[in-house]
């Protein structure tokens, strides 16, 4: 399995205090939901930590699957429930960099 890392907006970055009030309760409620979809659709995707974030992003996932296409349904799900702005991007463990780094 590989690793991810999907990082998520819920509003634009100037968006009113009360569109991103909205957005991050509507965004609590269908969490459950959302998970479900993605555990139905993605069963071989394993969610390994889920975090809120004070910066450019509002959320971040850590997940495991086993390609690309599985790491770009699980995006396209996440924004075709109104998410913003959605980026997924690989992570490789450091240890696995080194060592392709030793042949350079």
């Amino acid at each position: 399995m590989k690793t991810y890392v999907m990082m998520t907006k819920i509003c634009p970055q100037d968006a009113h205090l009360i569109e991103v009030t909205n957005k991050l309760k509507s965004h609590s409620k269908n969490a459950r939901s959302w998970l479900e979809e993605i555990k139905e659709k993605c069963p071989e995707v394993k969610f390994l930590a889920h975090y809120a974030l004070l910066g450019p992003y509002d959320f971040m996932d850590i997940y495991e699957a086993p390609d690309e296409k599985i790491a770009a349904k699980v995006s396209i799900i996440s924004r075709s429930r109104g998410v913003f702005q959605v980026e997924s991007w690989p992570a490789i463990p450091s240890a696995e960099l080194a060592a392709v780094t030793e042949d350079i």
